[in-house]
């Protein structure tokens, strides 16, 4: 009995297609001898007078697996395969799961302009220095903690049916962006219905606007480009209660201990005066950060310390554990107050990999605290103060104590 060796695997070919329209000789030969083609019904009927007579078609109805899977058998079993696609197919497109899925060596990838270069070309401008996000088939909140986290003086964003342009501008504004940035929505680019509509960020969030859409923010690097640097800011640049607030040099060693990401969520908790909270956000704008405060005059404090600073945080009235409930998971947790019931309650929703930094002031409760999370430091600062022609004397502060550690899944910072 003999056996035949098994075919060898064809290439895929995978072709972007705008308006209707493939781009290159390389493009129209891939769907000319291919045995199978598949795309939406659009591309397949925009591309009819291109394919051989013989070829098969599959359309993309359903869920992307079932596609993929005959696209890949296809080509498993020696047959010319050819993927439709909008625009650069490897620019938030298809070509990153057909690599994971048939490898990318088996790709032969020919694109079309990009959604976000049309774009920009209708708005004469250059995108080079661009950042580029996508909330099309990705979480809103991805989107924008990217969004805020950059420092790009313009930002491209692929928009969605479940994420339309006045869905990612509203969820901008309340992460802080500014209502008066330039903004452009540029729709249909290629097609019949084309529009780029010009407006500011706060007036598309009022609109209904086309969800497949590129929203484009321009001018906002003298914004978001800081020209120092500095945290442990002095007590004096927040409104505090009566001293109740975390001293400068404790909160500038608490905040390395924290190790801030570019993007995540951020949780301080017993927030008093939100100066935590507040160096967070203006250290990494793209974090979320959320304030739990159970004093509604404290929490009055810190939206007016906020403000005051030009940052978003998000602030919670209630006593925590239980007003935790309902919060995103966090990456980062700072605990300025409670007990150790806060602590246990915070880590348990640490995301693995996260690190938590909280203050005591009292021996038993950083001991407690050290031996849950590993390590602790205490932070002892004598101030100068004048005393007339003599010079000055040091003042003691009351003595701190931090302490970090993280979640499984990490190390401490």
């Amino acid at each position: 009995m003999t056996t035949g060796s098994a075919p060898t695997p064809a290439p895929i070919a995978v072709v972007g297609v705008h308006g209707g329209q493939v781009y290159g000789q390389g493009a129209l030969a891939a769907i000319a001898g291919a045995d199978l083609v598949a795309g939406s019904r659009r591309h397949l009927s925009s591309t009819t007078a291109l394919r051989a007579a013989g070829a098969g078609t599959l359309a993309l109805e359903g869920p992307l697996e079932g596609l993929l899977d005959q696209v890949c058998h296809a080509s498993s079993a020696g047959r010319a395969t050819c993927v439709l696609a909008s625009g650069d197919p490897g620019f938030f497109g298809i070509v990153r799961v057909l690599a994971a899925r048939a490898g990318r060596e088996r790709l032969r990838v020919h694109p079309a302009p990009s959604s976000v270069s049309l774009a920009f070309a209708r708005l004469g401008l250059s995108w080079d220095d661009a950042l580029v996000v996508s909330a099309h088939g990705r979480p809103l909140e991805d989107a924008v903690r990217a969004v805020r986290a950059g420092r790009a003086p313009s930002v491209a964003i692929l928009t969605s049916p479940e994420n339309p342009p006045q869905a990612v501008a509203k969820a901008l504004l309340a992460a802080g962006e500014p209502a008066g940035v330039s903004a452009a929505v540029a729709s249909q680019l290629g097609e019949a219905g084309e529009a780029v509509i010009l407006s500011d960020l706060g007036a598309v969030a009022k609109e209904e606007l086309d969800p497949l859409s590129v929203l484009v923010l321009v001018g906002r690097a003298a914004r978001d480009v800081a020209p120092t640097l500095a945290w442990g800011l002095p007590e004096a640049e927040f409104d505090h209660r009566d001293g109740m607030i975390t001293k400068a040099e404790v909160r500038a060693i608490a905040l390395g201990k924290l190790d801030l990401p570019a993007a995540g969520v951020l949780w301080d908790l017993g927030a008093g005066s939100g100066s935590v909270a507040i160096e967070c956000a203006r250290l990494r704008p793209g974090l979320e950060v959320v304030a739990v405060e159970r004093d509604p005059a404290q929490a009055a404090r810190i939206r007016s310390n906020a403000a005051r600073h030009g940052v978003a945080v998000a602030v919670v009235e209630g006593s925590a554990p239980a007003a935790l409930a309902g919060l995103p998971e966090p990456d980062r947790v700072f605990v300025g107050g409670g007990g150790l019931g806060v602590l246990e309650a915070a880590l348990a929703r640490l995301r693995p990999g996260g690190a938590l930094v909280a203050t005591y002031a009292v021996v038993d409760r950083a001991a407690a605290a050290a031996a849950r999370l590993g390590n602790v430091v205490q932070v002892s600062v004598n101030r100068g103060v004048p005393t007339g022609e003599l010079g000055l004397r040091l003042q003691a502060e009351n003595p701190v104590f931090i302490c970090w550690g993280s979640a499984p899944g990490g190390s401490a910072p």
